[in-house]
């Protein structure tokens, strides 16, 4: 087992728990003081692509073992000389290629085209309490800089004010509050999906949502994710609110319709209830038997009106990722997004987060083998994004890559979130009378905060450029996480051009497996790309002959 670092000496970061190979804390808070390398990221933006305290220091990097399979086994391959994919407009002069003109702006769909700015996009927020509470932040600083995020699961189920007649959605507030949340800053790049399971079916939600919002909304099914391989949870802590769920036909664990249960929970002996989902496909014995339940529902989404479909599956075996692919292609779906082992959570069972299902790297090596099967029967194999335990530019690099030409998007899940807690925090210790508004946690600014400034314009490096995007006035609208999800975006962004002008690819749609290799030969056997020094080594030879 690897034990990474929880200090950053170079950067001036340290983790409050335990890091994990994403470099955030196996347990993240809302109300963290800091400061890991993506909270930090949220306020000094591009300032943490670079060594602190420049002109007092040398840096150099750490001595990595590259072990196991993982990403981490994977490193970035440059490139001497040449420039491909330049932008229109652009030469191959030296003054043209510079990082700050790569493209990152790409697109993902069968027909319709959905455009991106930035290869990213969220993870499902859904029926977990955190999500909700800070949705404002996560889906306006989303918008703002224009790559998808995903309503989860369960929103509507767990809705109090919903209401349900005979068996359909009439109302759905919360669900409506976060779509028109995420639309009122749209400018055609990005998207909002809306994803659906069990229970969501049964509510209706595909017919709501295609009534009220037509083709503005993505619908994505959901077959499952990396964190978990049963439904989605949440905990409740009020009988009266157990009671409801239950009745909305959810499983709540334990039952608080029985007597002793209640009775316990009076006395304080239980605190608590688990909200569960239901499994998907329990009636299916075969794959065959699966496609053709999963194509007639398609089919009927598509007669609905929807005219973009994705779908999520999450870390099961081959079978699994290879139906997904087929299915995802044959029915021509527009993304199909692969949460690995790794993946985060609200509230998965922890040891079942710890000991089921396939690693990312694997996983997503295995996507991009499934999907050139596909291609080599002339198959225009679904747009994918890779998902389980990315949170910084390297990251998204290396998936890409991996994927390549398939993964579209990098799926990010807690590193896109922190932001939004980290600028709600900042916001309710500034302006305390909008602290319970803004959920947030502190009651003055910590240290590493304040040692930034006392002003948004002062802490927030993307402050005047979200200024300059919404105007002036607008800016009082414009909630502090959002403004954290940009500057965390804009240091992804410059991050990742700086690798691609690296590689000398001056467009995302241009990154290749060959811009990556493998550090040991483990990596290399399952992932299919070729061992460090040998890369190339055939080149290099023919240049000393020559």
């Amino acid at each position: 087992m690897i034990n990474w670092p929880k200090t950053n000496d170079v950067l001036g970061t340290v983790n409050r728990g335990n890091p994990a190979e994403s470099g955030l804390c196996t347990l993240c808070r809302a109300d963290c003081p800091g400061k890991c390398e993506t909270w930090l990221s949220s306020l000094r933006g591009r300032k943490l692509l670079y060594p602190r305290d420049f002109g007092f220091v040398t840096a150099g990097a750490d001595n990595t073992v590259h072990l196991g399979v993982s990403y981490n086994s994977l490193r970035i391959n440059g490139s001497l000389y040449g420039a491909k994919a330049l932008p229109k407009g652009l030469s191959n002069s030296q003054d043209d290629c510079i990082f700050p003109n790569v493209s990152l702006e790409t697109e993902f769909g069968a027909t319709v085209k959905t455009k991106v700015r930035i290869p990213i996009m969220t993870g499902a927020l859904g029926s977990t309490f955190i999500a909700a509470k800070y949705w404002e932040s996560f889906a306006i600083g989303a918008s703002l800089v224009g790559f998808p995020i995903v309503v989860g699961e369960n929103v509507v189920g767990i809705d109090r004010d919903a209401e349900i007649k005979n068996g359909k959605i009439i109302k759905a507030p919360e669900l409506d509050r976060r779509i028109q949340t995420y639309l009122r800053y749209f400018d055609g790049y990005g998207a909002i999906l809306v994803q659906m399971n069990i229970e969501d079916t049964r509510n209706g939600v595909a017919e709501y949502v295609i009534e009220k919002y037509g083709d503005k909304v993505i619908i994505e099914l959901k077959w499952g994710q990396g964190a978990k391989d049963i439904g989605g949870e949440i905990q409740v802590k009020d009988l009266d609110y157990a009671l409801f769920l239950k009745k909305r036909g959810y499983v709540v664990d334990p039952d608080p319709q029985l007597p002793e249960v209640q009775q316990a929970f009076k006395s304080g002996a239980i605190k608590s209830f688990a909200r569960h989902s239901r499994l998907g496909f329990t009636d299916s014995s075969s794959w065959e038997d699966v496609f053709e339940k999963f194509s007639k529902h398609i089919k009927y989404l598509r007669k609905l009106g929807y005219k973009r479909i994705s779908l999520k599956t999450g870390a099961y075996g081959m079978e699994a990722l290879a139906m997904a692919i087929k299915f995802a292609t044959d029915l021509k779906l527009d993304l199909l997004t692969i949460d690995g082992s790794g993946g985060g959570t609200g509230m998965s069972p922890w040891n079942m987060m710890q000991t089921w299902g396939v690693p990312s790297i694997l996983l997503h090596s295995k996507a991009y083998e499934y999907a050139l099967i596909l291609a080599k029967k002339n198959k225009k194999v679904v747009d994918m994004a890779f998902a389980g335990g990315f949170a910084h530019e390297a990251h998204i690099f290396k998936a890409l890559a991996l994927g390549s030409p398939y993964a579209k998007l990098v799926c990010m899940g807690r590193a896109l979130m922190i932001p939004g807690f980290l600028g709600s925090n900042i916001e309710g210790a500034l302006y305390p009378e909008k602290k319970e508004k803004v959920n947030g946690n502190w009651d003055k600014l910590p240290n590493s905060v304040s040692e930034f400034g006392s002003t948004p314009q002062e802490i927030f490096a993307g402050y005047y450029d979200v200024e300059k995007k919404v105007g002036k006035e607008e800016m009082q609208n414009i909630p502090f996480g959002a403004i954290c999800i940009w500057t965390l975006a804009d240091k992804l962004a410059a991050g990742l051009q700086q690798l691609l002008a690296g590689v000398r690819k001056f467009s995302v749609k241009a990154i290749s497996r060959e811009d990556i290799f493998s550090c040991n030969r483990e990596t290399e056997k399952e992932t299919g790309i070729k061992f460090i020094t040998d890369y190339q080594d055939n080149i290099a030879k023919k240049i000393l002959k020559a």
